[in-house]
């Protein structure tokens, strides 16, 4: 039984450009496959179709794909990347040139905020915060 998952992100015409953009992005990144329809691509180990079926459908927040990053300078390459074109919103989340909505977040976030001395001051720090600052974060 074969029980992989493919992100399957409908879109205008524009799949194959999609598809390049995303694999410059991400590390270990390539498309598998491609026709008039569609575009498969992996993204470091994640499955993709890009679907060329018209203006009838259109992204927005309430999908968004997370990348856990390790560090300031990760948080920094797909911030910057991922913004160009696109717009900034809060607490770590922005929308791409294409509309498709993502989360840039510190791996370390889930541990201060499971921890309750430092928690509250966390989210409070956070909230006010667009792109994640961990060195911010950590001076709570």
């Amino acid at each position: 039984m074969n029980n992989t998952i493919t992100n399957c992100l409908w879109v205008d015409g524009h799949a194959n450009e999609m598809a390049a953009y995303y694999c410059s992005i991400f590390p270990n990144s390539k498309i598998t496959s491609e026709n008039p329809i569609v575009v498969t691509f992996d993204l470091n180990g994640h499955k993709f179709m890009a679907l060329n079926g018209g203006p009838k459908f259109k992204f927005n927040e309430s999908i968004s794909f997370m990348i856990s990053c390790d560090n300031q300078a990760e948080i920094d390459h797909y911030w910057d990347h991922l913004t160009a074109g696109g717009k900034e919103s809060m607490c770590g989340w922005l929308e791409d040139k294409f509309g498709v909505s993502w989360q840039v977040v510190p791996s370390m976030l889930g541990k201060l905020m499971s921890n309750p001395e430092t928690a509250g001051k966390v989210t409070q720090r956070f909230m006010t915060m667009r792109k994640f600052i961990i060195a911010d974060l950590m001076d709570v």
